[in-house]
């Protein structure tokens, strides 16, 4: 670790090969959380670079457990986090509208690390058992149109920089790894990042990794669409600038997406989202983000068609159906 501390202090870029070592090692405990936090700060404060963050996942899959869903066409919809903006479990929603429009998604998540409800506490709330058996994941698949890869079972090595990330307490690389280290290795992906250069760090990172991809940030900073603001949408084919105007909906305020102040409060909006009874700006956002997603599945589409597909799985309950499935088979 010294060596490698020494690098980023002198102001080297680690190796690909680096960083893969540095993964190995953290499983085997070789590093004490002082040694971790120092590396997670030394990254940060620099910046993760496109080689380090695919050498840092390249460890995390090599040493984590893989699920192999390769014969069914899924779609990951999952947003870096650290964006501080504290709103409800929103990319979380929109999965299961995807999946009750009739996509498979396979989302990987986590409990929160700078908000107050991931997407594990709001399906643990639930009352959700996470698992990572073959057989049931392919159930929930084939039964609710969704599965969940509780990260923690299937990274291995993301527990031995847990505590440093957590008494940390700001954004580090390893937000931006979460998204890509999914254990189905999904044939698509929606992932949000919270600035401009996050963007295209993982815009070049999905042209390295070679999947279909759609990754969105909006432009005041928060890591999905909020429709607080224009938000910015790229893909394999395309890149493009949307209002919510030209969505055909309304802009929001802050306050009309936050999360609360617990994990219960969070789950209420939820809930309200997928029951009908939200307020008009936190159906909205789940609906914006549920349409990049389908319309990254389905490149037929437009977005106004993907957004009228993502409504009419809202309106007619299969999106609520689909989470009491998925409830039912994973409780």
């Amino acid at each position: 670790m010294k060596h490698y501390l020494s690098a980023l202090i002198e102001g080297r870029d680690l190796t690909r090969e680096e960083t893969r070592d540095i993964m190995l090692n953290l499983t085997r405990e070789q590093y004490n959380e002082h040694q971790i936090a120092a590396l997670l700060m030394a990254i940060q404060l620099r910046g993760v670079t496109v080689d380090e963050l695919l050498g840092l996942r390249d460890g995390l899959l090599e040493t984590g457990l893989y699920i192999d869903l390769s014969d069914y066409n899924t779609l990951d919809i999952v947003g870096t986090g650290g964006d501080q903006k504290n709103t409800f479990n929103i990319s979380t929603c929109a999965a299961f509208v995807i999946a009750g429009a009739g996509y498979k998604v396979t989302k990987h998540g986590n409990g929160a690390s700078t908000s107050v409800s991931g997407a594990s506490n709001v399906l643990q709330n639930h009352g959700v058992r996470f698992s990572s058996d073959a057989d049931q994941l392919r159930r929930s698949l084939d039964e609710a149109g969704i599965c969940y890869f509780h990260a923690p079972l299937f990274a291995y090595g993301m527990k031995f920089v847990g505590p440093a990330r957590k008494a940390l307490g700001v954004p580090t690389c390893f937000n931006l790894l979460g998204p890509l280290v999914n254990p189905c290795h999904p044939h698509n992906s929606l992932h949000g990042t919270a600035n401009q250069s996050q963007l295209r760090l993982y815009t070049s990172i999905h042209q390295r990794i070679g999947d279909n991809f759609g990754v969105v940030t909006s432009y005041d900073g928060y890591d999905e669409i909020s429709l607080t603001s224009g938000f910015k949408l790229v893909t394999n084919s395309f890149e493009k600038v949307y209002t919510p105007k030209e969505m055909g909906l309304n802009y929001v305020e802050p306050s009309d997406i936050y999360g609360g102040e617990s994990a219960e409060e969070a789950m209420l909006i939820f809930d309200n989202v997928l029951q009908g009874t939200a307020t008009t700006a936190q159906r909205n956002v789940v609906l914006a983000n549920a349409a990049c997603g389908i319309s990254v599945m389905d490149r037929n589409l437009s977005i106004e068609e993907s957004l009228d597909q993502a409504r009419e799985s809202l309106d007619s309950g299969r999106a609520l159906n689909a989470l009491k499935r998925f409830v039912a088979i994973n409780s």
